[in-house]
C-alpha cells in the first residue's frame, strides 16, 4: 500500500523489525536555532539568567532526551548508542544547537539526533523564559546522516 516503512500492507502503524539488518556504524547530526532579544542573549552568554548556567543544563538535558528517544517517539526503536554531543554556537540573534549521535547497530540514529536538539532548545527556552517569554524556536532539522542500506545523506 504504502513506501512508508513505519505502515502495513493494510496501512496500520508498525514498528519496523531491523532483527535481519546487519549491524553496521551509524550516525546523525541535527541542528536548530532559539531566537532571542540581546539582552536574552547576553545573560545566556555570560550564564548570569536567574537559573545559572542554561548550556550546561540545555547539554545534558539534550544528550539525556537523546538516550530516551524510544519511549518518546511510539515507534521507535530503543538504541544502545554510542555516543551523544551537544554543542552550542551563538549567532546574532540567539543560540544555535548541533547534536549529534551515534552507534554499530540495525538501525539509524536520526531520530536521537532530533530528540537531543529539539530538547536542548526546549531547555534554553525553559531556563531563560524568565527573561523572555517570546523567544522562537526554529529552524530544527536533520543535517547528516550515516550508515545502514541507504548510505550517506547531507542536507544542502
Amino acid at each position: 500500500m504504502s513506501k512508508l516503512t513505519h505502515l502495513d500492507e493494510h496501512g496500520a502503524a508498525r514498528m519496523v523489525d531491523v532483527g535481519g539488518k546487519a549491524e553496521t556504524a551509524r550516525s546523525a547530526a541535527a541542528t536548530g536555532h532559539i531566537r532571542m532579544a540581546p539582552d536574552t542573549l547576553a545573560a545566556v552568554r555570560l550564564g548570569s539568567g536567574p537559573k545559572g548556567d542554561v548550556l550546561a543544563v540545555a547539554r545534558i538535558a539534550g544528550i539525556m532526551a537523546a538516550k530516551k528517544t524510544g519511549e518518546l517517539i511510539p515507534l521507535c526503536h530503543p538504541l544502545a548508542l554510542d555516543a551523544v554531543s551537544v554543542d552550542f554556537a551563538f549567532t546574532d540573534t540567539g543560540v544555535e544547537v548541533t547534536a549529534r549521535a551515534s552507534l554499530t547497530g540495525r538501525t539509524g540514529v536520526e531520530m536521537e539526533a532530533l530528540t537531543a536538539a529539539s530538547v536542548a532548545l526546549l531547555t534554553i527556552y525553559d531556563m531563560a523564559k524568565a527573561l523572555e517569554k517570546g523567544m522562537v524556536i526554529e529552524h530544527l532539522r536533520l543535517l547528516e546522516k550515516t550508515g545502514g542500506k541507504s548510505g550517506e545523506w547531507r542536507a544542502e
